[in-house]
């Protein structure tokens, strides 16, 4: 894509908000976690988990793809989580 169409992110990373989407029990969210925590820790990044039986919103629209990764709001991925591709995302 050409630098003159590609779509520029001015937030600073401490303005991003990522969150985890998982459920008690689940290794890949544990696993998720640990790639969220790094990265967020490293960059300066808040982060939030949400435990998806509990919501029963989260659960009717994730509940396939669990452990999801929202960044702002917006799914950023789901089940496995790459550390380069959210680092990335990020800054």
């Amino acid at each position: 894509m050409s630098p003159l169409f590609r779509r520029v992110d001015r937030r600073t990373p401490q303005s991003r908000v990522v969150t985890l989407i998982r459920k008690p029990g689940c290794h890949l969210c544990d696993d998720a976690q640990g790639v969220v925590e790094k990265v967020c820790a490293d960059i300066g990044v808040s982060w939030e988990q949400k435990d998806i039986t509990e919501d029963e919103e989260l659960h009717r629209e994730y509940w396939e793809q669990i452990p999801v990764v929202l960044i702002d709001g917006a799914q950023h991925t789901f089940w496995r989580v790459s550390e380069e591709r959210l680092r990335k995302a990020l800054t």
